[in-house]
């Protein structure tokens, strides 16, 4: 169990003002972060596991229309790195191809002498191939050519032709703001991330929580006393700006882009993992309030306190995003 330092002799009230200052000062001081964004080159750290990460970066550089943070987040969405993973729909392994896709589409990736659905070493290039391929049919449509490519891998090459462009189809177009939304949380970001409009909300709401007592699997329902543990007060607060984050920290690190650690603000959730190389074993996670500090839910027999950020586990920090939030699958394919 990680150990915490507390900010020794915080009463509530003092702390409420604690966090006041170190929310202005922080927000102050990260007046120039405005200017955003820029787009995707290479992986944020750790956002795919290490044993998958050669393979994604490799093939995710297959042909333009397609980047190594792009095919994360359709690994992602598709199986939630799951190489065993099935469906009702009968789809397979990390990438869920159907078994009629795969037998037209999947490629002997690592040059073994066979196609195995079930081996990430075969399945990762595949879908990147059958990404380019898309890509290559809809080429001469308008539009965003990723876009595009993705409307075809939901809704088929022919209706993005004959759409001149991603169709309007619910789910197609769902699909496509899915995967581009994803697609932020997984890429290393260029320049500065620009600030949460929610931040200060979330803020509010876990202060006022300070020295609750800490409860395993607490979502501080009137059942459980009002009480939390660190995924769950952190998807409490972000749950009173409008943004429904996933239940598990670890899932919860793909809600947005990953600021830096001296570009952190007021309301990041920073994560603490026990692989520092592997978002999937991320095990706590709190909410930045400046300063260094964040509020969190430690452990059983603690209380939500302040405790400061820095330890050897520290993984790293998201930016929650409504989007990016919303993008999340809520259920992965079954082992």
């Amino acid at each position: 169990m990680r150990k915490f330092w507390m900010v020794g002799g915080v009463s509530v009230g003092a702390a409420m003002c604690f966090v006041a200052l170190l929310v202005v000062g922080t927000y102050s001081a990260a007046a120039g972060l405005g200017g955003g964004g820029g787009g995707a080159v290479g992986l944020a750290k750790g956002a795919v596991p290490a044993k998958y990460q050669p393979l994604v970066e490799k093939w995710g550089n297959l042909c333009p229309a397609i980047n190594p943070a792009l095919l994360a987040a359709q690994l992602y969405q598709e199986s939630g790195w799951n190489p065993d993973a099935t469906s009702p729909a009968a789809a397979q392994g990390i990438a869920q191809f159907i078994p009629g896709t795969w037998a037209g589409h999947g490629i002997d990736g690592d040059n073994d002498g066979d196609r195995d659905v079930w081996d990430p070493a075969d399945a990762i290039p595949s879908a990147a191939s059958y990404d380019c391929e898309l890509a290559g049919y809809v080429k001469k449509v308008p539009g965003d050519a990723t876009d595009n490519m993705l409307a075809a891998y939901n809704a088929g090459a022919y209706r993005v032709i004959k759409s001149g462009g991603v169709p309007r189809i619910a789910e197609t177009e769902n699909y496509v703001k899915i995967i581009r939304s994803l697609e932020k949380s997984f890429a290393r970001p260029v320049g500065r991330v620009q600030p949460s409009q929610q931040a200060a909300g979330a803020i509010y709401f876990a202060q006022k929580k300070l020295g609750t007592k800490y409860l395993w699997g607490g979502n501080g329902t009137p059942e459980q006393g009002g009480r939390f543990d660190c995924s769950g007060l952190t998807q409490a607060a972000y749950r009173t700006v409008d943004i429904e984050l996933p239940r598990v920290a670890n899932d919860q690190y793909n809600a947005g882009p990953h600021p830096s650690r001296d570009e952190l603000l007021p309301g990041d959730l920073v994560f603490f993992s026990d692989d520092l190389a592997n978002s999937r074993a991320i095990h706590h996670v709190g909410l930045y309030v400046g300063g260094g500090y964040m509020i969190n839910a430690p452990y059983t027999g603690a209380v939500i306190r302040f405790d400061k950020i820095d330890s050897p586990d520290y993984f790293g920090a998201t930016r929650v995003t409504k989007d990016g939030a919303a993008a999340l699958p809520t259920t992965q394919p079954a082992a």
